[in-house]
């Protein structure tokens, strides 16, 4: 089962301190990086100062289950230009943002890149 849950309009953006900003419609996510878990969303409302931006498309939001060639999971995909999409796996969902009223204590999520694509 292959569920569309939500589709939009996204903008990646990096900061002068080399951070990456995600928005995907109105919310907006900083992207990091650790080293103890990789790359990871944490949940931000406030505004942050573009340094540059990196890319700005569309995006989809699929949920997954019992497909045989797919991880069973919360998939992100990003439009990168000419038909092509970058997948993202997101184990736990997205963080929530306490100050934005969002219920959950949940502030940071993991995203993994990953070659499986829905979107064709």
């Amino acid at each position: 089962m292959i569920k569309l849950l939500k589709r939009g309009k996204y903008t990646l953006i990096e900061t002068r301190n080399d951070v990456k900003i995600l928005k995907l419609d109105k919310k907006t996510f900083v992207w990091i990086f650790t080293k103890s878990i990789g790359e990871i969303l944490v949940a931000t409302h406030r505004g942050h100062k573009t340094d540059q931006k990196l890319s700005k498309g569309e995006y989809r939001i699929y949920k997954v289950k019992d497909e045989p060639k797919l991880v069973d999971q919360l998939h992100l995909e990003l439009s990168v230009g000419e038909g092509d999409w970058q997948g993202y796996l997101l184990p736990t969902g997205f963080p929530k943002d306490p100050q934005a009223g969002e219920a959950g204590k949940k502030t940071r999520s993991r995203i993994i890149p990953t070659i499986e694509l829905v979107t064709r």
